[in-house]
């Protein structure tokens, strides 16, 4: 299975990156991952990163992009409801 590097929905890459760093409580969106590896007790450094698991990969990425699907739910769904209360 390929995988998509850049968003779908074109000069959306600023408000993902935005969305990341907020989620991951960072000014940054490149020290995202670094937080959330640091959360889950992952030793992930800068540079190369052989010796990681792709379990533990996969827990970093999961992690972030998890929460970043449920803060967008959530602002979808808050801005339908000021929708419907105008």
């Amino acid at each position: 299975m390929s995988r998509r590097r850049r968003p779908l929905v074109a000069n959306s890459r600023n408000g993902l990156d935005a969305l990341k760093a907020q989620v991951a409580q960072v000014e940054d969106p490149n020290q995202a991952k670094y937080e959330v590896a640091r959360e889950l007790h992952v030793p992930l450094q800068n540079g190369y990163n052989g010796q990681l698991s792709s379990h533990d990969a996969g827990r970093i990425g999961g992690r972030l992009g998890g929460s970043m699907v449920k803060e967008m739910i959530k602002m979808g769904m808050q801005a339908m409801q000021n929708k419907n209360s105008d």
